[in-house]
């Protein structure tokens, strides 16, 4: 697992730069349906009166630490009526040790703050993070006990989340990572694309075209 070299962090602004609004008129024939974004096989819209755009994506995978920062300024665009989450991706032992990290993060009310610090202790310090006690180093400094965090970590809930998850990505058919869904219906990936600038075009694209057919 290698650093993002400072030409990355470059890269990532170029990437937020280059995202533009792009109207569903002008998406009409540009965006195209297994071409461009694919619909989910079972789909299940959320019961919410929000379009939902869920970010699949994993804290060792390289391609979404750079696409990190585009999508959380993407998400800080986004009006009212669009929620943004992210969901983690579960393929090996590791993976769900990390979506441990991520959903303990949730629990303590610290994922804004944390989100970035745990992506910057495996692609900048290179830590794997699969040991308790590095692991807890994050969350010791932001003031949580030992005691709180053992019984967190491990807990019921933030296992029921977990399991959670690795369903969800599976009937989403993800195939990789970063991926993202608009509303439990439409999977993008940077394969189909060719970019992540692109990834956050066609979410625009299909977040309008949902919340249309809510209207």
């Amino acid at each position: 697992m290698r650093a993002i070299p400072a030409f990355g962090l470059i890269a990532a602004a170029l990437l937020t730069a280059l995202i533009v609004a792009v109207s569903p008129a002008q998406a009409q024939e540009k965006y195209i349906q297994g071409q461009h974004y694919q619909l989910v096989a079972n789909p299940k819209t959320p019961s919410s009166d929000k379009v939902t755009v869920t970010e699949i994506f994993w804290y060792g995978c390289p391609h979404c630490n750079q696409f990190r920062p585009a999508f959380e300024t993407w998400k800080k665009q986004q009006a009212e009526d669009v929620a943004v989450d992210h969901s983690p991706a579960i393929w090996n032992k590791p993976m769900i040790v990390h979506a441990h990290i991520f959903y303990t993060t949730k629990a303590f009310r610290l994922e804004d703050k944390m989100h970035k610090e745990v992506f910057d202790a495996m692609h900048i310090e290179r830590k794997k993070l699969v040991s308790p006690k590095e692991i807890y180093e994050l969350f010791e400094k932001h003031g949580v006990s030992q005691e709180d965090f053992d019984k967190t970590f491990d807990s019921f809930g933030v296992k029921s989340q977990v399991q959670q998850a690795n369903a969800r990505a599976r009937a989403f058919g993800i195939a990789g990572t970063p991926e993202v869904i608009v509303n439990g219906k439409y999977r993008i990936s940077g394969r189909m694309v060719g970019s992540q600038a692109e990834i956050l075009r066609v979410a625009s694209f299909l977040v309008e075209k949902e919340r249309l057919a809510l209207k």
